[in-house]
């Protein structure tokens, strides 16, 4: 757990390129790096010195934290602010009819909608500005504050009871369930066999897109020990595995889709096997949804 009380002061976490360069290489390094980081972070860091003030003025928020990126010390220029206001519990119904007239009034709010298409509908999903910048407020009852996957920063802690629950409370495991993908993944490939067969190339596209965000790419962070988040940064925390699926991508054309397809099936294969202890895996429903694959790959060549 971390804590920053001073909103006026920069994202300290961004500044791990610069610590590391400053462990690593030269006095020019951490001081090309560190003003590389405080100029392309200085919108966020305006954002939060101006917006965490009004917020704390509100009697009934416990605190202000900060997820995502800019918690995970990786933040750059195009980064969102990922803030959880913890409200106090029996305040928390009367906020939520309350949120957007409040992040009106501690913001200048250009835009925001709710989270309900995320599966989560604490959130309000706003643009701020100008200048622009996307800006996530997660509203959060303070007896739920300590149920997450990973660390947030805390940036101001009312009382003290935001660390205090942070410490008792680990964060929960984000680990992959590989069985429940590999129950999945031959069915999958089946419906994307026949969307192939059919003709509906947006439909393929589309389904490339999901292997890509729900299966291949968490696959390809776990096997560099990164958290498994989609295809979130995978260029810069897996640049090797995402080389790699550049293959899944296709045009507009039905061969082509077809050996993106099977790339996704090679892929899987591939990076399966190198995790897959005490899996059970389907064999023969890998067989035969394979086979479909290549009987519909051959009748559109």
């Amino acid at each position: 757990m971390r804590r920053r009380d001073l909103p006026g002061t920069p994202l300290g976490r961004g500044h791990r390129a610069a610590d590391r360069a400053q462990q690593h290489g030269t006095f020019e390094d951490f001081v090309r790096i560190e003003r590389h980081v405080m100029d392309s972070l200085s919108l966020h860091n305006r954002f939060l010195s101006d917006t965490l003030p009004r917020i704390r003025q509100d009697p009934r928020v416990a605190g202000v934290a900060v997820a995502g990126s800019i918690a995970k010390g990786r933040p750059d220029v195009y980064s969102d602010v990922d803030l959880i206001v913890v409200i106090d519990d029996e305040a928390f119904d009367r906020v939520m009819e309350e949120r957007l007239e409040l992040i009106g009034s501690w913001a200048a709010l250009v835009a925001g909608f709710t989270g309900e298409h995320v599966g989560e509908p604490r959130l309000i999903i706003t643009l701020a500005g100008p200048p622009l910048l996307h800006v996530d407020f997660k509203f959060v009852r303070a007896s739920d504050f300590a149920e997450r996957i990973e660390d947030p920063d805390v940036l101001w802690d009312r009382d003290g009871s935001l660390a205090a629950s942070l410490a008792e409370h680990p964060p929960a495991d984000s680990s992959l369930d590989l069985q429940w993908i590999e129950d999945r993944f031959w069915v999958w490939v089946h419906y994307g066999a026949t969307k192939l067969g059919r003709g509906e190339l947006f439909e393929v596209i589309g389904f490339l897109s999901y292997l890509r965000e729900a299966v291949l790419g968490p696959l390809a962070a776990r096997r560099v020990g990164a958290s498994p988040r989609g295809v979130r940064h995978l260029e810069s925390i897996a640049p090797d595995e995402a080389r790699a699926l550049q293959a899944t991508l296709c045009g507009y054309d039905r061969i082509d889709a077809g050996r993106a397809l099977l790339a996704c099936v090679d892929l899987y294969r591939q990076w399966l096997d190198n995790a897959a202890a005490g899996l059970v895996p389907r064999r023969h429903a890998e067989k035969l949804a394979v086979q479909y694959l290549h009987d519909v790959i051959a009748q559109v060549s």
